[in-house]
């Protein structure tokens, strides 16, 4: 016979978004006994992210004891429970992964799911502000091991908010400037279109490096040994960038990690052609792209507000995978700006006011206080 499981789960973020964690507990629906526990620091997130992140931490676990378990799933989160109860609908783009993967973990069915008042939800928020403890004092969570005293946790704010934000401004005399997170940014090598500075997104033909993008590809792979900073390597899950990503990681001894998220934008029906060619063709499309990051190009084509909302999330769960890491990222124009706009704070017009050529380095460093900083920009030193 089956056994039966009662999930109970919880997530915070430190302001929303802010350091962020998550706590479960899986107990035996009949005694009561703790089966499994799960809890994570997991980086900057809002407290959406992080209740999302603590089910799914929950039901794998419980997973991991029985597959064939039945669970019932209790949560102070409205918005978890009734989205993946199927009364309210999923709209945030950043929820929708996160609800297909908890969906994923137990058949159709097997799991049912009720909210229960926050006092009710003690064990898993004592796990997920033990988790931000944790996060703050430089390490992960242990068992039974809490970095300080427990606080209280920040009260959810539902729906999230549709842009992502920067970490707070200023240090302030109590902030944590403990070993941040480092991405190191990669632009791919050349392709063919590079120099003829046509649109190139992730809708187009997916063009590799040319003989000029491997020669920068091998140059930043002996420049990046030289250092010996890097400890691990995420890329893109397009042609140029994998094969850069394969250069650098294979002079360091590393395998390459894909992350579908760092994609370049999908530039629609402008795939392949020229800014002048767009501008005779689209004029209007154009204007209205230009004007707002709300706007997509034509046919379909991917705004720069979704291409943040998406970088914001793989940008979060790379740095709960990689805390107090230094990690290549070989990535796109447009990701590699959004990630310095979003740790500058600044306004999606900055887009259109930072320059990056080809093969050229940038590293944001992220604490786990949340705040972040710009360390490098552009740099093509390598190359010379």
């Amino acid at each position: 016979m089956a056994n039966r499981f009662i999930v109970e789960a919880d997530g915070g973020s430190r302001g929303n978004p802010g350091p962020a964690g998550y706590g479960a507990v899986v107990l035996d629906a009949d005694s009561g006994e703790v089966v499994a526990e799960a809890a994570e620091y997991i980086g900057t997130a809002t407290n959406n992210v992080a209740e999302y992140r603590g089910l799914i931490a929950g039901l794998e676990a419980a997973k991991a004891v029985d597959p064939d378990a039945s669970i019932q799933v209790r949560m102070d989160s409205k918005l978890v429970v009734e989205q993946l109860s199927g009364r309210w609908k999923i709209k945030h783009p950043d929820m929708k992964p996160l609800a297909a993967q908890a969906l994923s973990i137990f058949p159709a069915g097997r799991v049912t799911y009720q909210w229960i008042p926050r006092e009710k939800n003690k064990h898993a928020d004592r796990l997920a502000n033990e988790a931000m403890d944790a996060g703050k004092a430089g390490r992960q969570w242990e068992p039974g091991r809490a970095a300080v005293p427990e606080r209280p946790q920040a009260a959810p704010v539902e729906p999230p908010l549709a842009e992502p934000k920067a970490a707070p401004v200023g240090w302030g005399a109590a902030a944590d400037l403990g070993t941040p997170t480092t991405f190191v940014l990669l632009r791919h090598g050349e392709t063919p279109l590079t120099p003829q500075k046509r649109f190139s997104g992730s809708g187009g033909t997916d063009p590799e490096l040319s003989p000029a993008g491997r020669r920068q590809a091998e140059a930043t792979a002996a420049a990046l040994a030289a250092r010996g900073t890097i400890q691990a390597v995420v890329s893109s899950p397009m042609r140029r960038c994998r094969e850069t990503a394969e250069a650098v990681a294979g002079r360091l001894g590393l395998d390459v990690r894909i992350d579908e998220g760092l994609r370049e934008a999908d530039f629609g029906a402008w795939e392949g052609m020229t800014f002048s060619e767009v501008r005779e063709r689209y004029p209007d499309d154009l204007d209205a792209w230009l004007a707002s990051s709300k706007a997509a190009p034509t046919g379909g084509g991917e705004s720069f507000a979704a291409v943040a909302r998406r970088i914001a999330v793989s940008r979060d769960k790379l740095l709960a995978r990689y805390a107090g890491r230094t990690v290549l990222l070989v990535t796109h124009v447009t990701p590699v700006k959004t990630l310095v706009r979003l740790a500058l704070g600044a306004p999606p017009e900055s887009l259109f006011r930072m320059e990056l050529s080809a093969a050229s380095l940038s590293a944001v460093a992220y604490y786990a206080d949340g705040n972040a900083s710009l360390r490098l920009l552009n740099d093509t030193s390598h190359l010379r």
